[in-house]
């Protein structure tokens, strides 16, 4: 973790298990594969600045205190909202009419069914529609209800105990925005039941990759914020209610790290998992050389930010 990495995110894909050498009693000296861990801890394995941090239980907490989350970065822990009506909203309106007034004369005596369907129209950049014998009708930021409302308030005079009934037809205003690597991306009307993440994803068809190997960003209001997939699934706290202009972008990034050293194999492994802890990992390399690896000498290098490095006293000062 050296103090001039500038990494402003950490992703594990960055991870290289090193094991160092060891030298062997006996007539001969057996070679290594690496650095010996004295060069190692005194500095002098490589010109690429670093510091050496134990991997203690505080230190592990802290590192997982900083993984990716959506929870820190949106407040917003509201429930499902209702949907209010927004410019470009295709709205219908019907009316019905008990008596006469509206559509039927006064001195018929017949009373057929009493109703009126005005033609589907688009919620202008005003805010309002148009409903004959109503006028303009303020619509923009509210619920159908209110619309309904207003225009049985209109026709009062002109029709005796309007019936009103208001349907968004195409919600385009409170719609959100899912694309990448998603079966069906595009543009989904927000539920007035509520959406999560994973909810918002499944309407979308579901990841085209595996879901350890997929990284979600979420855009909204300006602000964005980036979880893994496995976040969404095993930590609920991040999986949010979506919300209306809110942009889900949805992309695989395989997950590997490599094996350094003295390992029983070395080169870039799969992951294969959302989380791999070092023993899993060294075991994925075939464990340690027998007759190269020194047990006590296994290293991570990892680069993290200042910020995170300071938190784990490495003195930056010093030019760790």
């Amino acid at each position: 973790m050296g103090g001039s990495m500038t990494f402003s995110r950490r992703f594990p894909l960055g991870l290289v298990v090193a094991v160092a050498g060891a030298i062997l009693s006996g007539c001969g000296i057996t070679p290594v594969s690496g650095p010996e861990s004295w060069d190692i801890t005194k500095g002098t394995e490589t010109e690429l600045p670093y510091g050496l941090v134990k991997l203690r239980p505080d230190t592990i907490n802290l590192l997982a205190a900083r993984e990716p989350r959506l929870v820190g970065t949106f407040s917003d822990r509201r429930g499902p909202q209702t949907v209010v009506i927004g410019v470009g909203d295709i709205v219908g309106v019907t009316i019905f009419d008990t008596g006469a007034g509206l559509f039927v004369p006064g001195d018929t005596g017949i009373r057929p069914s009493n109703v009126i369907t005005v033609p589907p129209q688009a919620v202008g950049v005003d805010g309002n529609i148009t409903v004959p014998s109503a006028g303009i009708i303020p619509a923009k930021g509210h619920t159908v209800a209110q619309v309904q409302q207003s225009i049985v308030a209109a026709l009062k005079n002109r029709a005796l105990e309007p019936n009103v009934v208001v349907t968004i037809l195409d919600q385009r205003a409170s719609a959100y925005t899912i694309l990448g690597d998603v079966r069906a991306s595009g543009r989904f009307p927000v539920l007035q039941s509520g959406e999560r993440l994973l909810d918002a994803i499944g309407r979308a068809g579901g990841l085209l990759g595996q879901g350890n190997e997929s990284w979600v960003v979420l855009e909204r209001q300006g602000r964005r914020a980036l979880v893994p997939f496995g976040a969404l699934v095993d930590e609920p706290a991040n999986n949010i209610y979506v919300r209306p202009q809110d942009t889900i972008y949805v992309y695989r990034e395989p997950q590997t790290f490599l094996a350094l050293g003295a390992a029983g194999r070395q080169g870039q492994f799969a992951f294969d998992a959302w989380r791999v802890s070092l023993s899993e990992a060294i075991a994925k390399a075939t464990g340690l050389s027998d007759l190269q690896a020194n047990p006590a000498a296994v290293f991570i290098y990892r680069g993290e930010t200042r910020e995170v490095a300071r938190e784990l006293g490495i003195d930056l000062d010093a030019g760790a």
